[in-house]
């Protein structure tokens, strides 16, 4: 532990479970991040992998393994214009994963290089917001003042993980952090008698002005234009652990004349889905070009598994499709229960294809503007406000 030196600002460091470089940037530690650099200097340490990529164990390990060699040559930038409070590092690591004594010269071979990189920026290192749990291993060997978990996920339920040293991982960062951030009232219920008061519950937010209806029409993406209406849409990524593609497919059978249209980068093999006539899938989009595509859809869906991950889950992708003004169609899961007003929310196979039926037929044009409400106090600029408040008092 340790505190602001002469010269230097009050500075927030977060370790993400995200590349800046390479992901959504629709995440909750980046939006959150974002927002808060406009108060406080921020650095941004890109995901710190919690094992390494491996042929059978990880889905595509070799573009991984190469994407994650291309970020850390990137150092250190500031690439937001007009935001130079937020700056971007990726720590080079050693890819050797597999013990103890490799794990902790990782770790300081990690504390240096943010240590390094927070004074050539003028800032101490004197918050620590932890999203990824292999930071518990860096944050010793930081000047920390306040460590903060940001428990956006249960990373020990992550099919690629150890299960057993990444929950010993989250555990530690449980047991010694001022604050555990939770999106999931489920999770942080059953991690109380670790947590205790330490546990509060920050919601997501949505970046509404980025995600609000335009003043005047613009044209669709021409990838988007090319398909007709009417649309069930789905932006996001296509995470075989998450989403249940056997209902998409049910889906697009059930409503031939409809087209459904998947935006998003995946992890699972799409050929039996797009061989169907009315699937569409159109790859990665960029996070700008997001509402673009969202606004061409007739009918969001949350489709996901019943697993763990789920039921622990709080999608970001609720609050920007209500903010567009659709029509969202969900499986059940904890977290949605809360806008059970505002979003169809499905028990079983049978109901979700006619809530996505009946949602084609939608005729309540107040509809939108009563969804778009629902989310208007949501703010990323709100969350991060709150943050602060949390971490340093009003």
């Amino acid at each position: 532990m340790g505190g602001t030196n002469a010269g230097q600002r009050k500075g927030y460091v977060c370790f993400a479970a995200q590349d800046w470089w390479y992901h959504n940037r629709a995440h909750s530690d980046v939006q959150l991040m974002l927002n808060l650099a406009q108060h406080r200097p921020v650095l941004f340490v890109n995901s710190i992998a919690m094992r390494m990529p491996l042929p059978g164990r990880s889905s595509q390990p070799l573009r991984r393994i190469v994407r994650k060699a291309k970020s850390m040559l990137r150092k250190v930038q500031r690439p937001v214009e007009g935001l130079p409070g937020f700056a971007v590092m990726t720590p080079v690591l050693l890819p050797f994963y597999g013990s103890a004594l490799a794990r902790a010269l990782n770790a300081r071979l990690i504390a240096f290089q943010v240590r390094w990189a927070a004074r050539s920026l003028g800032m101490s290192t004197d918050v620590c917001v932890a999203t990824i749990p292999t930071a518990a291993d860096v944050v010793g060997h930081l000047r920390v003042q306040t460590l903060v978990y940001n428990r956006s996920d249960r990373h020990s339920a992550f099919p690629e993980a150890d299960t057993a040293a990444v929950e010993a991982l989250e555990r530690r960062l449980m047991r010694e952090a001022e604050h555990v951030l939770y999106v999931s009232s489920e999770l942080m219920a059953a991690e109380r008698e670790l947590t205790g008061e330490r546990a509060v519950f920050l919601d997501h937010g949505v970046d509404l002005e980025h995600f609000a209806e335009p003043a005047a029409p613009e044209p669709e993406p021409a990838a988007l234009a090319a398909i007709a209406h009417p649309r069930i849409g789905f932006f996001g990524a296509l995470d075989d652990f998450v989403v249940d593609f056997d209902l998409l497919a049910r889906v697009a059978k059930e409503y031939p004349d409809a087209q459904l249209v998947l935006v998003g980068d995946t992890t699972h093999d799409l050929g039996a889905l797009t061989a169907l006539p009315n699937v569409h899938h159109l790859g990665f989009r960029p996070y700008t070009e997001i509402p673009a595509y969202g606004r061409g859809f007739d009918v969001a869906l949350m489709p996901w598994l019943d697993n763990d991950w789920v039921r622990h889950c709080n999608p970001i992708k609720l609050k920007e499709y209500l903010a567009l003004g659709l029509p969202v169609v969900s499986t059940d899961f904890p977290e949605v229960r809360r806008y059970a007003g505002q979003v169809a929310v499905a028990g079983s196979t049978e109901e979700f294809l006619a809530a996505v039926g009946a949602a084609l037929e939608e005729r309540d044009l107040g509809a939108p503007q009563r969804r778009r409400a629902a989310v208007a106090g949501d703010s990323w600029q709100a969350r991060a406000t709150d943050l602060l408040t949390l971490i340093e008092g009003s």
